[in-house]
């Protein structure tokens, strides 16, 4: 059986939550394998939304196994919230529908206070963090100072982290003036949330190599977009994770021939929330236009969201990157109504023309788009479910991407809702 891993093309917000959940009703299991709750998802299924950050898209859906690999960080008291918030809504979550890696590194107090003052600090670089630990998190698990989600099971093992934990940590919050953190206090809290936490614990590696084996479908989740990985995307303003495909098999504990089909996100156009470079960002009024239309703020954060035309440059580096096979190609509908769009083909640094990102910061800020003029539409295509419904300028402006990105279109989607999906090529079949 195919496998697939799902990955934002751009800087996030590509409408992975959606496309997950539209997948996932062929899958067995949906796993998350990046990144923390600073990632929002939100789903619209038959007129009813679910706002989901750290819990994977497909638990939404009965009968699908939810699994969180060791490769986020888990906040756990957001955990338990974000359960009970779905189990009013109807959804059934238990040990028997989702699991979490016990190797999973979890976000403290402590590193949701850190997170927010290097934010709010009036000296330092601002890179437009959620505040909720998680780069901070992940510093301690670089670091090997982390507590996982297996230490909860052990009072004793769970003092001695604490106390080697805050050895880094109060002497960090001595110097930057901040209270230091209380032991006592601090595991109580830890043994206080651990009843419920344990239960879903789990061998992922081993519970994945068993489902694979099995011949179940596994759908692999990537959160945010590739663009903010912290290798590959536009540092230092990316997230504290790798949010490539490859990272599939590192955050869950499978082999990277298991991953199968890799399908990346990109909306019609680009969008970008936080600091950083945004070649194609529009400040004017078609700027404005497209995040109304979009309805372009962070489920997260509900921070406003930068827009700009389609970045050719930067979804074909992401293809490459990730090796990705097909994108799925969000939101056309935003873009109903306009005589003209725009793509950015290729960029203008320092007089040269280049059909790349450069690494360098500076660089980055100085490049200039080369754009592309191409036709619009009036009539809609919003709620389109074949490629008979689309009007022919909208057809046009998806092959023109294609071949500006070099992988093909094999979905679209023409609304948040599920049903609103035209599909080309099924990912679990190629």
């Amino acid at each position: 059986m195919a496998n697939v891993v799902v990955v934002g093309a751009q800087w996030g917000d590509e409408g992975k939550g959606k496309i997950v959940d539209w997948l996932s009703e062929q899958a067995d299991v949906v796993v998350r394998f990046q990144g923390g709750h600073n990632a929002g998802h939100t789903l619209v299924i038959d007129g009813v939304t679910f706002k989901l950050s750290l819990l994977p898209s497909g638990v939404v859906r009965p009968g699908k196994l939810a699994v969180i690999g060791n490769g986020v960080v888990v906040d756990p008291w957001h955990l338990v919230q974000e359960i009970a918030s779905i189990r009013a809504q109807g959804v059934e979550v238990s040990p028997k529908t989702l699991r979490i890696a016990d190797n999973a590194t979890l976000i403290l107090p402590l590193h949701r206070e850190l997170d927010h003052f290097r934010e709010t600090a009036n000296a330092g670089l601002k890179i437009g963090t959620t505040k909720r630990g998680i780069g901070p998190a992940y510093e301690d698990k670089v670091g090997r100072r982390a507590i996982r989600v297996v230490d909860l099971a052990d009072a004793a093992v769970l003092e001695s982290k604490v106390e080697r934990l805050l050895a880094h940590h109060n002497a960090l919050r001595r110097g930057l003036g901040i209270d230091e953190v209380d032991p006592a206090g601090l595991l109580a809290e830890l043994l206080a949330i651990a009843p419920e936490i344990l239960p879903y614990a789990e061998r992922v590696w081993a519970l994945l190599d068993a489902e694979r084996r099995a011949g179940r479908r596994i759908l692999f989740e990537g959160a945010q977009g590739a663009l903010l990985d912290v290798d590959h995307g536009t540092y230092p303003f990316v997230t504290s994770s790798n949010i490539v495909a490859a990272q599939a098999a590192t955050g869950s504990g499978i082999g990277p021939k298991a991953l199968g089909t890799v399908l990346g996100i990109a909306k019609a156009y680009t969008t970008r929330v936080g600091e950083g470079p945004f070649p194609t960002e529009l400040t004017d009024e078609t700027g404005e236009l497209i995040g109304a239309k979009g309805r372009e703020f962070g489920v997260v954060t509900g921070r406003k969201r930068r827009c700009g035309w389609f970045d050719a440059v930067l979804v074909r580096q992401m293809v490459k990157t990730c090796g990705i096979d097909g994108i799925a190609l969000t939101k056309l509908d935003v873009l109903d109504g306009f005589e003209h769009l725009r793509v950015c083909t290729a960029y203008r640094l320092d007089g040269q023309t280049i059909d790349y990102l450069p690494a360098c910061q500076a660089a980055q800020a100085r490049v200039e788009p080369v754009w592309e003029e191409v036709e619009g539409w009036r009539d809609t295509t919003a709620g389109a479910r074949s490629w008979a419904e689309l009007p022919a300028a909208a057809v046009k402006y998806v092959r023109r991407i294609e071949e500006l990105i070099g992988a093909p279109v094999t979905l679209l989607s023409t609304s948040p809702e599920r049903r609103d999906t035209i599909l080309v090529q099924n990912p679990f079949e190629n």
